[in-house]
């Protein structure tokens, strides 16, 4: 058996959950939404299924699919892309990540990784052959500086894997940080995988900023979406993949035998999706920022810091003020005794670690926010 993946734990996701499950808790834990999507996309998919084509679709996504994420990007981006020549859709963004590293790296290329990171990245490096080179982020704005890129470009350097908006830091990268990292990527010949399945999922008025909109990294960038945070529906599994003619040629042909298309009725129904008026991504991100509003008051009365949420379902409390810097331990008491589940950071670092973060996800009803709060206030309080 691969020892890459033989001997990876059990997540902490899967632990939390676990125990979420076994007794009754609140499960803030893994990132999904209890909306279960809109339903004039999901009406569409139902459709499409039934008087629609499910036999194969082209390797690279229907045409309509590929034109519809074209001009979703001009218009909310402001990129101009080629839809027959720098869009692919994949079976969601891990199969789009997957077939990126598999195909821009080769056994002993360096690959820069930014922690805290989604747990797939570092696995997902390896099997590849790739070599990881951390810079690590740091609470409350998990930026980087020259300093940090220095220490760990090289001349071995072929990939940077970044991703912005951030989880589970809830940050988002400015201009000036993208602009740096392009610079590094020109003088070392590298090629940047931005993982951007947040940019819809961002608030205070904020737009996003894709590594296309960069110059210097407009030519030497994939950008990976996903129309399972847009649209709020995580199990479609529908990704999209937008590079540059040179690059896309090698990617595709990884994506042809990984898993070579994606069912057909959901590709209709995301492109429909995707030409949704402005007033559905407007609404999409004023309930979420509601959500996060309320969730984020209810924890800042308990005394302890609420870390800014820029984007993303989720929303970090630094316990380290409370004098309390084991998060795992803190996690785990927290679902065991006062039932509501959450994710210790610290679980998305491969090495030196924050320790004192833990991440909420307040895409949730009222009701179970308030119930997470009526639970979290007696801990906080305590500790306090």
């Amino acid at each position: 058996m691969n020892p890459i993946f033989a001997d990876l734990p059990t997540t902490v996701f899967e632990v939390m959950s676990q125990m979420a499950r076994e007794t009754g808790a609140i499960n803030l834990g893994q990132g999904f939404p209890d909306d279960p999507g809109p339903l004039d996309v999901r009406q569409k998919a139902a459709d499409a299924v039934v008087s629609g084509w499910n036999q194969y679709p082209p390797m690279m996504g229907l045409p309509e699919l590929r034109q519809a994420v074209a001009d979703h990007y001009r218009h909310h981006q402001g990129l101009a892309v080629d839809p027959q020549q720098e869009v692919m859709i994949t079976s969601g963004a891990t199969e789009a990540l997957a077939g990126a590293l598999m195909a821009l790296i080769e056994p002993g290329d360096e690959v820069v990784l930014f922690q805290p990171m989604y747990d797939a990245y570092l696995p997902l490096v390896l099997r590849a052959g790739g070599v990881p080179r951390f810079v690590t982020l740091r609470p409350p704005h998990w930026r980087f500086s020259e300093e940090d890129l220095a220490a760990v470009f090289t001349d071995r350097t072929r990939v940077v894997l970044i991703n912005n908006p951030l989880n589970p830091a809830a940050s988002i990268f400015p201009a000036e940080d993208l602009e740096l990292l392009g610079r590094f990527c020109e003088r070392f010949g590298a090629t940047c995988i931005s993982d951007e399945v947040w940019e819809h999922v961002i608030f205070d008025g904020r737009r996003h900023l894709s590594v296309l909109a960069v110059e210097s990294l407009r030519n030497r960038s994939v950008k990976i979406g996903s129309a399972g945070k847009i649209f709020s529906l995580t199990g479609w599994k529908v990704g999209f993949v937008v590079a540059s003619p040179a690059i896309m040629k090698v990617l595709s042909k990884a994506h042809q035998f990984l898993t070579f298309t994606t069912p057909p009725n959901l590709q209709s129904a995301v492109a429909y999706g995707l030409g949704k008026g402005d007033g559905y991504f407007a609404g999409m991100r004023q309930d979420l920022q509601r959500s996060r509003d309320l969730f984020h008051a209810g924890l800042a009365q308990t005394g302890f810091r609420v870390l800014p949420s820029a984007a993303t379902y989720f929303i970090n409390v630094d316990l380290a003020p409370a004098g309390i810097h084991d998060d795992v331990a803190f996690c785990k008491a927290l679902v065991a005794d006062h039932g509501v589940a959450a994710i210790p950071v610290s679980a998305f670092y491969a090495q030196t670690p924050v320790t004192s973060v833990v991440r909420f996800c307040f895409a949730k009803k009222d009701e179970t926010l308030n119930g997470a709060l009526d639970r979290l206030v007696s801990v906080f309080a305590k500790a306090a």
